[in-house]
C-alpha cells in the first residue's frame, strides 16, 4: 500500500467501520430489550441470546478467519459482508425462537469481517502513520457508538424497537458495498509453521498484554451492553428512548479518548494504560453508588474513558509485537480470544444478576477488574526489555 496517499483509504476505512460497528451496536444494545420486554425472556435467557453472537464471532474468526490464506479470506470477507446486509433487516421479523438463528449469523459474519477492518487500518509501513491509522479506526468506532444510539433514540420516539432495525438496515448495507474497497496484505508464504501455531501467538509478551489489557473492561463492558438499559428502565425509570440514548453518552467520552490517541500517538504506552484500568475500577463504583439518573451519567462518563482508550492501545501493542506478514493472524487471533472471552460474559453476567441483581452485581464486578490489572502490572514488571511500549 502506498503511504503517501493514505486519505482517501482512510476514507474507506471509516466508511465500513462505522457502518458496520453502529449497525452491530445496535443488534447488541436492542436484542437485551427485545427479550425482555417483548418475549419475557428471564435474565439467563437475556444472558444466552446476548452471547449467542459472540459465541459464533469466536468460532468464524478464531477457526476459520485465521487459518485462510490472502486472497481466500478476501473473498470470504466480501461474501459475509453481503450476506450481512441481506441478513439484518430480517430481524423486524424476530421472534423468541428465529431471533437465536439471526444472531449467530450476524456475530458469525462479524468474526469475518471485523478482523479484516482491523488488519486493513494497520497495513502502513510507516509506525507513525499505521498507528495513527489504526486509533483513527478506533475513533470511528466510538463515533457510530456515540451516533448510533442517538439515532435510534430518535426513531424510537416514533416507532418500535423491531422497527429501528429497518433503519439500521442501510448500514448493514454500506458494508456490502464498502467491503469491495478493503486491502489485504500480500502475506508471507515462509513462514515457519511453528510460528502460525495459537501457542506461538499467546508465547509474544505484547499479545499477552493486549489481551490482559482487554480483559479489565471486558465484565464492565458486557455488563453495560446487557444490562445498562434495563438498569435505567427498571431503577430509574427512563423510556427506551432515554435509555437507549444513555449509550451516546457512554460513548462520547469514549470518543474523545480515542481523538487524543489519534492525534497525539503516544510513544509511552504504559501511562494511558495505568489511567484507563484505574478509572475502571472507580467508574464500576460509581454505578453501584449511583442515587439517581444524573450520578448514572455521571458514572457513564467515567467508563466511556477506560472504554476509548483500551481498545486502541491493545491493537497498537499489536502491531508494535508483528511484522505485516503475521499481523493477520495475531489480529484474528486476538479477536477471537477475545470473543471467546466474551461470549461467555453475558452468561456469567446474567447468572450474577439473577442471584444478586443488578445494582450489586455491579460492585461484584469490581475484584474481576481488578485481579486483571494486578495481573497486567506484574507482566509489564516482568517483561520490560520485550515489551516495545515505550
Amino acid at each position: 500500500m502506498n503511504n503517501k496517499f493514505p486519505i482517501f483509504y482512510a476514507v474507506i476505512i471509516v466508511a465500513i467501520t462505522f457502518a458496520l460497528r453502529a449497525s452491530n451496536n445496535m443488534v447488541i444494545t436492542t436484542v437485551p430489550l427485545i427479550a425482555r420486554y417483548d418475549f419475557h425472556f428471564s435474565d439467563i435467557l437475556i444472558g444466552l441470546v446476548s452471547s449467542f453472537a459472540a459465541i459464533f464471532a469466536f468460532i468464524s474468526s478464531g477457526f476459520l478467519n485465521s487459518r485462510l490464506e490472502s486472497v481466500i479470506r478476501r473473498r470470504m470477507f466480501i461474501l459475509f459482508s453481503v450476506l450481512y446486509g441481506i441478513v439484518f433487516p430480517l430481524f423486524y421479523f424476530a421472534n423468541s425462537l428465529n431471533i437465536w438463528f439471526f444472531g449467530a449469523f450476524l456475530g458469525f459474519s462479524m468474526g469475518i469481517i471485523m478482523p479484516n477492518i482491523m488488519t486493513s487500518a494497520g497495513l502502513f509501513q510507516d509506525r507513525k502513520t499505521r498507528e495513527r491509522m489504526l486509533s483513527l479506526y478506533t475513533l470511528t468506532l466510538s463515533t457510530s457508538l456515540i451516533l448510533g444510539p442517538l439515532i435510534e433514540s430518535a426513531i424510537l420516539l416514533k416507532y418500535t424497537l423491531f422497527q429501528a432495525f429497518l433503519f439500521f438496515s442501510i448500514f448493514s448495507l454500506l458494508v456490502a458495498i464498502f467491503s469491495f474497497k478493503l486491502k489485504f496484505p500480500k502475506e508471507d508464504t515462509k513462514i515457519d509453521v511453528a510460528e502460525t501455531k495459537f501457542k506461538e501467538i499467546l508465547n509474544n509478551s505484547g499479545f499477552k498484554l493486549s489481551i490482559m489489557l482487554t480483559l479489565i473492561y471486558s465484565m464492565p463492558f458486557g455488563m453495560i451492553t446487557t444490562f445498562g438499559a434495563i438498569y435505567a428502565v427498571d431503577y430509574f425509570h427512563a423510556s427506551y428512548s432515554l435509555a437507549t440514548a444513555l449509550f451516546g453518552v457512554f460513548f462520547a467520552t469514549s470518543f474523545l479518548g480515542r481523538l487524543l490517541l489519534t492525534i497525539f500517538t503516544p510513544k509511552n504506552l504504559w501511562n494511558p494504560i495505568l489511567i484507563s484500568s484505574s478509572l475502571t475500577i472507580l467508574g464500576l463504583f460509581l454505578i453501584f453508588i449511583s442515587p439517581d439518573l444524573p450520578f448514572y451519567i455521571m458514572s457513564l462518563i467515567v467508563l466511556g474513558i477506560p472504554h476509548g482508550l483500551t481498545y486502541p492501545l491493545s491493537l497498537v501493542t499489536i502491531s508494535r509485537s508483528f511484522k505485516e506478514s503475521r499481523r493477520n493472524m495475531a489480529n484474528s487471533y486476538f479477536s477471537a480470544t477475545m470473543m471467546g472471552f466474551t461470549s461467555f460474559v453475558p452468561i456469567i453476567i446474567s447468572s450474577i444478576v439473577n442471584i444478586f441483581g443488578i445494582k450489586s452485581s455491579f460492585i461484584i464486578l469490581e475484584p474481576i477488574s481488578l485481579a486483571f490489572f494486578i495481573s497486567v502490572i506484574r507482566l509489564y514488571q516482568t517483561n520490560k526489555n520485550r515489551l516495545n511500549i515505550k
